[in-house]
């Protein structure tokens, strides 16, 4: 039988919970009551416009965001929580060189829902202890069908800003969100929300793709993180030049924010920058085998992307780039196993130009039997042959 009254009052229950999170990692802490989704009728249009792309479990997860009490049918109070993972900004030789690829800082270190699960469950055995009582609840990282931004900010600890992320006031928005509902009502309180994005539109103007259609709207199709990360399929063609040499992920609309010139670095280890995760040279990425890469980044956010799609986006990356010196490589991953990297390969191909570079299209055309890279084969051609025309021209 489950007891679910407290033997502490709720205050001093809540100012325990609010410092063993503290001790756990966890900067800031709110908790807001369970209830309806206030905008779930927001984020429902912003499925059926299109903006969610081709992550379809969105809209399959859509019931179950309309109220927490759909993941736990008991939760009476959700405590909405958020991990720094800031660590630091890379030296500007680093940042500027379109020979290295960008990965989001997020994803340096390791990976933060193993991380940030067990520090809940951490957390959720202390408050049985303390309530001295044996309670019901559920842990969320980012995987879980919350409306998390909702519950935080409903919570106190942020307001949603311009480019779509939770923001404070103090220290800006490089925070992993994370949940625990239970079932018990805990003090909530209705705390005043401290500052705003106010006129301030830097994250809209410097977004390369323009993802960010309006203020508070994200069109992932167009999102930089969504192209290199939730994307399995072939980047559009018209976006690849606007990625640079981001090869994982986007911080831009993030970089840019002024709230974030607040960031004060987290002492968390696993969230620390791993050898080879800052600005990593193109070349020694996109040679890699399947053994390699999954050796390289084994407990990393970035296996999410699976080799083949993140040598897709170092290729995208190497075209942008732009020198002779890529076409060695260039002609290996032409060859690869996996028609999403060679249909790459043959755009890198085309955008470098170049009379070897056109010599390994055409011979590699006389044997590619998948459409989709015959097709990227032909296009890096005559791109190739209308770089030499600019040439020439320009000679």
């Amino acid at each position: 039988m489950y007891q679910t009254h407290l033997t502490e009052p709720q205050g001093i229950i809540k100012k325990q919970i609010h410092a063993r999170a503290n001790e756990l990692g966890f900067e800031l802490v709110g908790i807001t009551p369970a209830a309806h989704s206030e905008t779930i009728a927001r984020y429902q249009q912003w499925i059926e416009s299109g903006y969610a792309g081709k992550m379809h479990y969105l809209e399959k997860h859509l019931p179950l965001k309309t109220d927490v009490r759909r993941l736990l049918t008991e939760a009476k109070s959700v405590i909405s929580l958020a991990m720094n993972y800031y660590t630091l900004d890379p030296p500007e030789a680093l940042a500027q060189d379109p020979g290295r690829g960008q990965i989001s800082r997020y994803a340096w270190g390791d990976d933060y829902h193993e991380l940030i699960r067990e520090r809940l469950l951490e957390l959720v055995t202390f408050i049985k202890q303390t309530a001295e009582s044996e309670l019901r609840t559920r842990v969320c990282v980012d995987t879980a069908p919350i409306i998390e931004r909702e519950y935080a900010q409903r919570a106190g600890i942020g307001w949603i800003g311009k480019n779509t992320n939770l923001i404070h006031w103090r220290s800006g928005s490089w925070y992993f969100l994370a949940e625990i509902l239970v079932d018990i009502a805990l003090e909530s309180g209705t705390p005043d929300l401290r500052g705003s994005c106010g006129t301030c539109t830097r994250c809209i103007e410097a977004c390369p793709t323009d993802a960010i259609i309006e203020p508070n709207v994200l069109d992932s199709r167009l999102c930089i993180s969504y192209l290199t990360i939730e994307l399995k399929e072939s980047i559009p063609k018209a976006l690849r030049p606007k990625i640079g040499n981001l090869i994982f992920g986007c911080d831009i609309c993030q970089e840019v924010c002024p709230w974030n010139s607040k960031a004060v670095p987290t002492t968390e280890p696993a969230f620390q920058p791993r050898d080879g995760n800052l600005a990593p040279k193109l070349l020694s990425l996109v040679g890699m085998t399947q053994q390699e890469f999954s050796r390289r980044f084994k407990r990393s956010p970035i296996k999410r992307a699976k080799r083949r799609g993140f040598l897709r986006n170092v290729l995208v990356a190497i075209g942008n780039w732009g020198t002779q010196r890529a076409v060695p490589a260039l002609k290996d991953a032409l060859a690869d196993d996996e028609s999403l990297v060679r249909s790459h390969a043959a755009w890198a191909l085309g955008r470098i130009g170049g009379e070897t570079a056109k010599r390994i299209l055409q011979t590699r055309l006389t044997v590619e039997t998948e459409q989709d890279v015959i097709t990227e084969i032909q296009d890096a051609l005559l791109e190739t042959e209308q770089l030499s025309g600019r040439e020439e021209k320009n000679a």
